[in-house]
């Protein structure tokens, strides 16, 4: 019989990153209500940077990486932050944060598959029973409504969110392959969010046609606060942190707490409809990512 004590920090760092990311898809919905996505994106990760910079000088870590580290921390800024964050983002200016959230909660399957082809993960049979039920969840969300693809914003959306999943999938895998080469988060965070809110600064003066602060409203000003402090400095450190102990898609299941929590908030505070195909839908995905991460004792 075993003694040893559970990891109480790993436990309240997958409580927070379930928890957390449910809450942020309704936060960006409320940003985007009048603040340009890229705009959003990029105060996100300036105020996150300067929190952390914060915390490293007080703890006396602030030091350069070099630029081998630095390397590896470019990957995973532009892939989960500059382009993950930044597409969804973009995304949730046409798509409901209950639909935003449930075709994320695809990403655990994509990582799967991902974990297979670089040698994370082994193929099996279960594995792809519950690659099969994910995708059919997302399926079974259209099912009465595959025309709606047809309309260019709503279309646009799924493109963006697509490619912010498949990318945010990309930099997960990436990242815990190289997980181990450095046991700072704190101070690689700071670089990650540091060179995102940079990059976004640019892309906002490129895309946003609205610069024009005194149309911001304090509401999409407190999402956006939100979105800094607990959306990318507590949840990012608590995801890298369970990253270091788990398997990247052990981690990544958390996607369907975010997803039936986001989905909660956006029918409690935005009006948003539950669907019973959206229930069916949230419940295939689930029972896909279940089977894909269940082991017998």
């Amino acid at each position: 019989m075993s003694n040893q004590k559970p990891d109480l920090k790993l436990i309240f760092s997958l409580v927070i990153v379930g928890i957390v990311w449910g809450t942020t898809y309704l936060g960006i919905r409320v940003a985007v209500e009048s603040i340009p996505p890229w705009f959003i994106t990029s105060i996100r990760q300036g105020i996150a940077a300067l929190i952390v910079l914060g915390i490293l000088i007080y703890k006396k870590q602030l030091s350069w990486i070099g630029w081998n580290n630095l390397k590896f921390q470019l990957i995973p800024s532009l892939l989960m932050i500059v382009i993950a964050n930044g597409f969804t983002t973009i995304a949730e200016q046409s798509l409901p944060s209950g639909l935003t959230s449930i075709m994320s909660a695809l990403s655990p399957v994509i990582i799967f598959i991902g974990g297979i082809l670089f040698g994370i993960e082994k193929p099996n049979l279960k594995g792809l029973i519950g690659v099969l039920l994910g995708f059919l969840g997302v399926v079974f969300i259209f099912r009465n409504g595959l025309e709606d693809i047809l309309d260019p914003n709503y279309k646009t959306g799924i493109l963006f969110l697509s490619i912010a999943i498949m990318s945010w999938s990309a930099g997960t895998v990436y990242s815990k392959k190289h997980t181990h080469k450095s046991n700072n988060i704190a101070l690689n965070l700071f670089y990650q969010f540091s060179i995102s809110s940079l990059i976004q600064f640019v892309l906002a003066f490129i895309f946003s046609s609205n610069t024009d602060m005194n149309t911001w409203s304090l509401r999409s000003i407190s999402a956006v606060v939100y979105l800094a402090v607990f959306g990318s400095v507590l949840a990012f450190f608590c995801y890298h942190y369970a990253l270091k102990k788990v398997t990247a898609v052990q981690v990544s299941i958390l996607n369907y707490v975010n997803t039936i929590i986001a989905v909660f908030l956006g029918w409690l505070l935005l009006d948003e409809v539950i669907t019973f195909d959206f229930i069916i839908a949230t419940a295939l995905i689930i029972l896909g990512v279940f089977i894909i991460n269940y082991k017998k004792k």
